[in-house]
This record gives structure tokens, sequence and C-alpha cells, in this order.
């Protein structure tokens, strides 16, 4: 075990989610400093019940001066695009901007696309060369949610290989040094999601007849605010869903007797993706900026400090799920709840989808390819937001 005197973190730098001993630090940090100042000044909030505290707390904790670790809307205060976002959005408005799309991502509501989401899955897997090495980042895993976004806004199939780059793009920007380096693609995808929701193509799309025809005080959403919204559905669901399909084939690929289990009886995959979310962890960290002095975990956390809550750590808390936390296992329980999908009044809108689509891939994919293999090191991506593989080379029929 690291000494807390070790722990010099600097959190905004892209990379400390990839170091080799990451997992290890996480547990040196629930186990001596729970809630330690970081070298930028920010507080790294490490335990289950603390990022669920905070979570649940909008009143003294809040996302509208900014909720990711380089949100320009903590340096600067222009926050760019994700003004716009329902991400950056404290009660009372983000329950009543929240309350115009609840409806379409209950469980219930998204289950009507399993179909749509079936056969693109079948489309995918067909598509790639069964025998032969193949990038499942580039072929299968991206463009699975893509395929699903688009169908749900009504876009185009030429149109997903442009969004899968514009949601990089937005990704990635908040870590950029040169901040103008992704403007152009960020600008691109904003004149296309307005033009597209402006445009009669529309018609008949229930997402967006639901937002073009809703009312926030009495009066309608206008271009800008439906463009949030769609915003931050594209570049959420596609990064959520690509990096628990990915994560969840590597890892699946190092456990083939778990594999096997599931392979044997695809009735308990449901269970095992709420083990991959847990696992996986596609969202590494999100913050909230504390408004009031506060206590944290048995820390004075003074008003207008930044608090990094990460969810990798949480989800491997050992009081909340045992000695074996830091074990994957797809037999787990699905109680306690993971983090994965943030907690409280920010839970992930799409939870519902990124569930289903993950079940319909896994179901194809085991009964399909049981012994698939991962046949190189995966690459991944070095980010402050998420931890994923950019490449994975895998042969589906080994």
């Amino acid at each position: 075990m690291a000494d807390v005197a070790d722990f010099r973190l600097d959190l905004t730098r892209p990379g400390f989610y990839l170091r080799p001993d990451y997992f290890e630090v996480l547990a040196d940090l629930r186990a001596q400093a729970p809630v330690l100042r970081t070298l930028d000044g920010s507080w790294a909030v490490s335990r289950y019940d603390d990022i669920r505290s905070i979570s649940r707390d909008p009143e003294r904790f809040v996302s509208g001066r900014g909720v990711l670790i380089n949100d320009p809307l903590r340096s600067d205060g222009s926050g760019g695009l994700n003004t716009f976002s329902i991400l950056h959005l404290d009660p009372p408005v983000h329950a009543l901007y929240r309350q115009i799309v609840n409806r379409q991502f209950t469980p219930k509501a998204v289950s009507r696309l399993e179909g749509m989401i079936r056969r693109t899955v079948d489309e995918v897997l067909a598509a790639v060369p069964a025998d032969e090495p193949v990038d499942a980042v580039e072929y299968l895993a991206s463009e699975i949610p893509i395929a699903v976004i688009a169908e749900m806004f009504g876009v185009g199939d030429a149109d997903r290989a442009v969004f899968r780059r514009w949601s990089d793009a937005i990704i990635a920007s908040p870590d950029q040094a040169d901040a103008a380096a992704s403007a152009p693609e960020v600008g691109q995808m904003a004149e296309f999601l307005i033009a597209h929701i402006d445009s009669a193509a529309t018609e008949g799309n229930d997402l967006l007849e639901i937002l073009k025809g809703a009312e926030l005080d009495g009066r309608p959403l206008n271009s800008i605010e439906i463009m949030g919204f769609c915003l931050t559905l594209l570049v959420a669901g596609n990064e959520t869903t690509r990096t628990l399909l990915s994560g969840g084939m590597e890892e699946l690929a190092r456990c083939p007797d778990q594999r096997r289990d599931l392979a044997l009886d695809l009735s308990q995959v449901p269970t095992a993706i709420e083990e991959l979310l847990r696992w996986v962890t596609p969202i590494q960290a999100f913050g909230r900026t504390a408004v009031v002095d506060v206590e944290v975990g048995g820390q004075e956390v003074p008003a207008g400090d930044f608090l990094v809550m990460l969810y990798a750590s949480g989800n491997r808390d050992e009081a909340a799920f045992g000695p074996t936390a830091g074990r994957f296992d797809v037999h787990r329980p699905v109680t306690p709840t993971h983090v994965a999908f943030g907690f409280g009044e920010h839970l992930c809108l799409g939870a519902s989808l990124a569930r289903l689509e993950a079940r319909v891939f896994f179901e194809a994919l085991l009964s399909r390819y049981p012994t698939y293999e991962v046949v190189g090191e995966p690459e991944y991506v070095p980010s402050t937001v998420v931890r994923g593989a950019s490449r994975l080379p895998v042969v589906l029929a080994p």
C-alpha cells in the first residue's frame, strides 16, 4: 500500500486512468485518503457512499459550474456547447428539462427499439469477417450505438461516420490544450443538428416531435435548446455504449469460463451487463462544485471547491460490494446499484437504452461466436472523461 504522501494526483492531465497501477491507486485512496486534495486544487472523492451522497444533494453540490474535470465552465465560464447540455443544469430547471423526454427513455419505451437494435446488431456482425483479425472498436462497438442514435434522430446511414467523428471531437475537446483544434468539428455538429431539427425531415420522428412541441415555463423550446438535448444524447449515448461493448468484450475474453456460462444460458446476460457496467465504468468521473462549506468523508471542503467523483473507484469499493469487489463476476447480485450511470437526479437519461443495446449485442455475439479471442494488446483513449479502448483486435471465429 502506497503512503498517502505519495498521492500527488493531477486529474486534469489525460492519462491517469491508463496508469498500470490505476486500480491499486484507487484502492489506496479509498483506504487512506477518500477525499484528497489534488494538485489542481480539486478534491478526488473515491468512496461509494460519498459519491452517492454528493450526487443526491444538488442543493449543496451543483452542476452548473462544470461537471467535467477540464470543463470550460470551470476555466473561463464559457462552457461552449456545454452551456446547452442538460448535464450542466441544476434544480429546478434541470427537472423541467428532464421531464420533457423522460418518458421516451423508460425501460418500457426503449423496449420498442429492440427489433431495430437486433437488426442492426445482426447486420453489423454479418458484415465483419469472422476468421481474420478485426478492430472490434471500429467495426462492432462503434457501429451499434451510432446506428441506434441516428435512427432515433431520423438521420440517414450516410451520416453515421460523421456523427462518430463529431462525437469523438466533443469528448476530446475539454482535454485539448488548443481549444480551437476541435472547434470546426464541434461547430459542424451544432450546425448540422440545428438544420436537421428545423427541417421537414423530422416530421413523424417521435423524439424530435416531442422536443419541438414541448414548452418550458409556458414557451416552446428554441432550436438551440433542442440541439442541446440532441447533443447530449448523441455524445453520451455513443461514448458510454461503445466503451461498454468494447470493454465487455475484452473482459469476457479474459474470463473464458464466465463467458462460456453466459453463452450456455443467455438468460444470464442482463445480470452480466450490470457487472460489466460496474467493472468497465465507461464514464470514469464527473464533478460537482460545493456552494457552501461542507464536510465530505470527514474532510472539510470550502465553498467554491470542485469535487471529482471517481466512479470507477466507487464501483470497486469493498464497503459497498464486499471483499470480492476487486473481482469480475457475471453472477454477482445486482444490488447494491453501481454508479456507472451516475446517481441521483443526474442519473444517465439513456441508461435503459444502453442496457438494451448491450444485452442484444452480447446475446448475438455469444450465440454466434462464444469463443472469440482478443489477439493483440488493446489501445486506449487518453482522456479525463472516459477509459475506453480506441482499438481492440479480435478474431470472432478463431
